[in-house]
């Protein structure tokens, strides 16, 4: 919300020599959020110039010019000085007034202006356009001062004219928090400075709706309050005021002050009609619409929409409707749709030049419906802004008034007298309040007589009844509900700064639970192998799954779908991690790192199929405990995941050689590294999981075999639907399975002084046959005194024979008591070996 210091002082009486930076500060004592300073980007000698004569000069690039003769002001002698301006605008003539930036001046951007030798003449200076100065986007002329309704003596200062010096500049711009709705205006913003100031709003503020209005007529324009479909109870419309003047200039120029003030508030200046509507709604918070009364065809109906019913908004676009949409209708029986009701207007009933009577609407819509609408039409508006956050209720026949009025003053029309009121707006609850409850909430003292006093100084109305303050909040509060709303309020007109800063005293705890430390050590011991921890979002396409070759039966296709996801590209919650991993390599690949190590800990979504719906819950009392039973059983497992990805060299190139690219023993290394940081071992054996390489797929499993990931290279169509490059690996891993595998403590073996014994054995077995299972039966032959096992070298060739593979393993042995000798070790050797040739048919090769 942008705020002008003089329209705002035209509401509440400034404190004296007040600048926008105190504004600010004032504003934020009281809760409000700044969000910027507001100020003219114009400096140095901008004054009112007087065109006395010009050339019209053709150029060689077809462009015609004009060699002006300007009179910007009288010497200290009384002597005329006219100055010479290139101009190439044709917008003027002879004795117009034109606003000129004389040598010494800056414009918005930083444009200095001197004086410059251009199309054969010394220009000294340059006459302005609009979009120059920063008051709006028209280039197409100059600014000629008779066509803006302005007069000004030659010499004077432009800058005050227009607005663009000074305090006239000035001004605050504020986030509006969605609990403060009626700061959504320049009266509440007034109201809150009163506040600010200390000082009593009775005596500072200038309620800009404390106007007479006239009552309603039997005479005034037919509406109908038709919602037969109230959301949670509540009317779309509570109250419809209803205005008509008649004979408006429809082609009538809003008045210079009235543009500057809309675009100083960041509105642009359409016609006068649409722009009283928006001064109106700045001024107050009250949203209107005028309507081109001889579009209208009888009485107007405000219902809900129709199955199948469209409408063609202002914008153009032709929106299919929804059965929760409130709609402004006329016609027989309300049959033509002619506006979203506090969202935008139809195209049809739509003002224009040619209007020439105007009927003004001020209603109160109900916020729910009006955010809903807009949020389904993705069609966020000043209207629906305001609407959405609450409209004061009793503010609708004060605002057309004062829309009539300007009409009338500057479109040369005339109020009709019919004038429309329906509707029955509800009394504000009243909130009983403990007395002593600010002071037990805040922690600091209040009196009763304090809080009575700030009370009434919002406007609420104070009843004392015992031990309890009986308090209605003003119509334009309608975020005051219960009585810590109250509190809230006491706390920050009386000062936050009164609140003592006291660090509350931290409670003993058991400190991390044992997950919480499994998720630590497994984070660091990726980061210290050289892996980069990144945070993806958990949403993606329903094409990801497609792009991942994930077969048409997989569960993982099975997600759940978000009703209002972030952006609609992507609705479902990930089911692995590796879903979105792959986003944030992309993006790092795109931005010039070749080489790549990322590793993500999260969360991944899996829906059972025969889950309960969840219950919609309200949001008026605390849920019963069998609803939030039923809500919690209706949650789907979220179980954290590991995953990491690596592209490009694992190894980099330098002084020592050309490195080494990163291959799926990398990913396969990586996920047992998880594993061994929690304590558990893995069984590797090759498997065929999408999005793997079916070659190149190792399946990671526990002990008792149940499967915990995958690891590998990706799959060639994988990795080019995903832009990644050829070769990446990667690698996802279930961390719950493994932290709860780990639950049991780890026995610390004692340090072995004694030697080590060492021998290699290479085995032939058949091609099909997993090295993991030839290891683990040469683990379990070697028995207790095997320390170590390792496979070095897979050789296949003819020296072995067709479908035939020779595995060479390094053993490693070493007794707790004693230096094994040579006949120890070729003893465990050998039962290693038999043992594997029992299993798996190995030949110990020669």
């Amino acid at each position: 919300m942008r705020v002008p210091l003089p329209w705002l002082g035209e509401y509440v009486d400034l404190l004296e020599g007040a600048t926008a930076e105190q504004v600010a500060a004032d504003l934020v004592r009281v809760g409000l959020e700044e969000e910027g300073l507001l100020g003219s980007d114009v400096t140095g000698p901008l004054v009112v110039g007087r065109v006395l004569a010009f050339d019209d000069e053709p150029q060689k690039n077809g462009k015609t010019i004009r060699w002006c003769q300007v009179d910007v002001g009288r010497r200290a002698d009384g002597a005329v000085d006219p100055q010479g301006i290139v101009c190439g605008a044709r917008n003027f003539a002879v004795d117009d007034l034109v606003v000129v930036a004389l040598p010494g001046s800056v414009l918005p951007g930083g444009f200095a202006i001197s004086a410059r030798k251009t199309y054969g003449h010394v220009s000294d200076g340059m006459i302005c356009s609009a979009k120059e100065l920063g008051l709006g986007d028209d280039h197409t002329g100059i600014i000629v001062l008779s066509e803006w309704g302005l007069e000004a003596a030659t010499g004077a200062d432009a800058k005050e004219l227009l607005g663009l010096g000074g305090q006239d500049a000035a001004g605050v711009e504020l986030n509006i928090t969605p609990d403060r709705g009626y700061c959504f205006s320049v009266r509440g913003i007034a109201r809150e400075y009163a506040h600010a100031t200390r000082r009593p709003v009775a005596e500072v503020f200038h309620d800009p709706a404390a106007i007479p209005t006239p009552e309603a007529t039997d005479d005034g324009y037919p509406v109908v309050l038709a919602d037969e479909a109230p959301i949670n109870g509540v009317a779309g419309c509570e109250r419809f005021v209803a205005r008509i003047v008649r004979g408006v200039d429809g082609k009538a120029q809003s008045p210079f002050w009235m543009r500057r003030r809309l675009q100083q508030a960041g509105m642009r200046s359409i016609s006068l009609v649409v722009d009283v509507t928006n001064y109106v709604m700045l001024g107050l918070g009250q949203p209107l619409h005028a309507y081109d009364l001889g579009t209208l065809d009888g009485a107007i109906t405000v219902r809900r929409a129709r199955p199948g019913e469209r409408l063609v908004t202002l914008d153009g676009v032709e929106r299919k409707l929804d059965p929760e949409d409130l709609l402004i209708t006329d016609g027989a029986n309300g049959d033509r749709a002619i506006g979203m009701a506090g969202v935008m207007g139809g195209g049809e009933t739509e003002v224009s030049d040619a209007t020439t009577d105007v009927l003004i609407e001020a209603a109160w819509f109900d916020p729910v419906t009006v955010a809903r609408t807009a949020r389904r039409h993705k069609l966020p508006s000043e209207a629906s802004r305001r609407f959405e956050r609450g409209v004061d209720p009793q503010l609708q026949a004060a605002a057309a008034e004062l829309a009539v009025r300007l009409l009338v003053e500057h479109g040369g029309g005339t109020a009709g007298p019919e004038v429309t009121d329906v509707g029955d707006v509800p009394e504000p609850q009243t909130i009983a309040m403990p007395r002593d409850l600010p002071s037990r909430l805040v922690g600091v003292e209040y009196s009763d007589d304090r809080v009575e006093e700030i009370l009434h100084e919002i406007g609420c109305d104070v009843t004392v009844s015992d031990d309890r303050l009986l308090v209605t909040p003003p119509s334009w509060r309608p975020d005051l509900g219960v009585g810590a709303d109250l509190v809230e309020e006491v706390a920050r007109i009386d000062g936050y700064d009164r609140i003592p800063s006291v660090l509350p005293v931290a409670p003993p705890g058991a400190g991390l639970t044992h997950g919480q430390r499994a998720r630590r050590r497994v984070s660091d011991v990726l980061a210290d192998n050289g892996l980069v921890e990144v945070l993806s979002y958990p949403f993606v396409s329903p094409g990801r799954f497609d792009e991942l070759q994930l077969p048409a039966d997989d569960p993982r296709r099975h997600a759940v779908r978000l009703a209002n996801p972030l952006s609609d590209e992507q609705p479902l919650m990930r089911t692995a991690v590796l879903e979105t991993l792959v986003d944030v390599a992309r993006r790092n690949l795109g931005r010039g790192f070749a080489d790549l190590a990322l590793f993500e800990v999260g969360l991944v979504t899996l829906p059972e199929p025969d889950a309960p719906a969840a219950p919609i819950l309200g949001v008026d009392a605390r849920p019963e405990d069998d609803e939030l039973k039923r809500l919690l059983e209706a949650v789907p497992p979220q179980p954290v995941h590991v995953a990491g990805l690596f592209a490009g060299r694992r190894v980099p190139a330098g002084w020592w050689g050309s490195g080494r690219a990163a291959d799926h023993t990398d990913a396969i290394d990586a996920a047992k590294q998880v594993a061994e940081a929690l304590g558990v071992s893995l069984t590797v054996t090759a498997d065929d999981q999408a999005p793997w390489h079916p070659g190149r797929c190792a399946r990671l499993a526990l002990p008792d075999g149940t499967t915990v990931g995958h690891a590998g290279e990706l799959h060639p169509a994988v990795l080019t639907a995903l832009e990644l490059p050829p070769r990446a690996v990667a690698f996802e891993v279930d961390l719950d399975l493994l932290i709860a595998a780990s639950g049991s403590p780890v026995r610390a073996e004692p340090v072995v002084t004694y030697p080590v014994a060492k021998e290699d054995v290479a085995l032939v077995v058949d091609a099909d046959v997993p090295a993991a299972d030839v290891e683990q039966a040469l683990r379990d032959g070697a028995g207790e005194l095997l320390e170590a096992i390792r496979l070095f070298d897979v050789y296949t060739g003819e020296q072995i024979g067709e479908g035939r593979k020779s595995l060479a393993f390094a053993l490693r042995m070493r007794a707790p008591d004693r230096t094994l000798t040579a006949a120890d070790a070729n003893a465990v050797r050998d039962a290693a070996v038999a043992e594997a040739a029992r299993r798996t048919g190995a030949e110990l090769r020669a």
